[in-house]
């Protein structure tokens, strides 16, 4: 993902340059067989490019547009997750009555919330066909890995931990019964939004669509020496690719763009988010910036333990 402002030109150039090799040797051709042979000339009017051009200029901007709405989409879902995990935070850690079992209930909330940093990073790995127990198995115990292995959606299985957790809690007296609601919509809200990653992952932009505009783009370029070649000559090459460039770049933006999950440097920065959120929950849970696993929960209740036997 890019995260500076400041973009290389070798980066833009190299996402064209094959197509720009190809119509710079399209348009010297054209150049050469216009100055020395003159009974193969070809000209047409420059309107013809010119009405084409104005298609082509409606086309990419509507696609831009729709591109650029769903990585926009991606970014917004991704802000909720970070509200959602520090609200989950919060809740979790204000609302624990640490009263008679402080120990126990310590590690009860290093323990969630340590699996709530691990269900972000599995959840940006995951929706970029990564391997999803990379970076999320530092948070969690050995026990959650076994229990997330028996699921093909990491991230929704972590979900399911959570929710069970919430149940001891209450069971254990540690909540209230309205507490345990308040918990249990943050969860929900987690769970929308994984969902609507995964349908902005899972829904393709229209194949027809980009088809028609390669075939216009591609008549326009084709077109465009055999209307400027009167005016410019061999001058007209430099010209040609040059405004072929700028219909391309725009072109593979609005292709980079519309898919934010594919690991690519124009992506939805969720590793970077995945980041910030470890950083503030770790800060609110004042585990700074230790990583080293948490010991499993030793309650002298059995409900203490029920989700690793689930």
């Amino acid at each position: 993902m890019l995260l500076k402002q400041n973009i290389p030109i070798k980066y833009v150039v190299e996402k064209i340059k094959y197509e720009l090799i190809l119509v710079s040797v399209f348009a010297v051709s054209i150049a050469l067989v216009h100055q020395y042979f003159p009974h193969m000339r070809i000209s047409i009017p420059i309107a013809v490019p010119a009405i084409l051009a104005t298609i082509i200029s409606l086309l990419l901007a509507f696609r831009s547009n729709q591109a650029y709405d769903r990585w926009w989409e991606a970014r917004g879902i991704w802000g909720s997750i970070v509200n959602d995990s520090r609200s989950l935070t919060r809740q979790l850690t204000t609302f624990l009555d640490n009263n008679g079992f402080s120990e126990e209930v310590e590690s009860f909330k290093k323990r969630f919330v340590r699996r709530q940093i691990a269900w972000c990073y599995s959840l940006s790995d995951s929706l970029r066909n990564q391997n999803a127990y990379g970076r999320s198995t530092e948070f969690l115990l050995d026990e959650e890995i076994e229990y997330t292995k028996r699921f093909s959606n990491m991230p929704n299985s972590l979900l399911k931990l959570h929710g069970m957790d919430i149940r001891l809690a209450y069971t254990n007296g540690w909540i209230n019964e309205y507490q345990q609601v308040e918990l249990d919509r943050t969860l929900t809200r987690l769970c929308d939004s994984m969902g609507k990653c995964e349908r902005i992952k899972n829904t393709v932009f229209p194949v027809t669509y980009s088809l028609y505009i390669h075939f216009s783009l591609y008549l326009f370029i084709a077109l465009m020496p055999f209307g400027l070649i009167e005016y410019f000559g061999m001058f007209e090459v430099p010209l040609i690719v040059a405004i072929a460039a700028a219909f391309m770049l725009v072109e593979k933006m609005a292709i980079h763009l519309q898919d934010p999950f594919e690991n690519k440097p124009t992506d939805t920065p969720t590793t970077a988010i995945s980041q910030t959120i470890e950083r503030d929950l770790k800060q609110m849970l004042n585990d700074n910036h230790s990583e080293d696993k948490h010991a499993p929960v030793h309650s002298g209740n059995a409900q203490a333990n029920v989700f690793y036997i689930l």
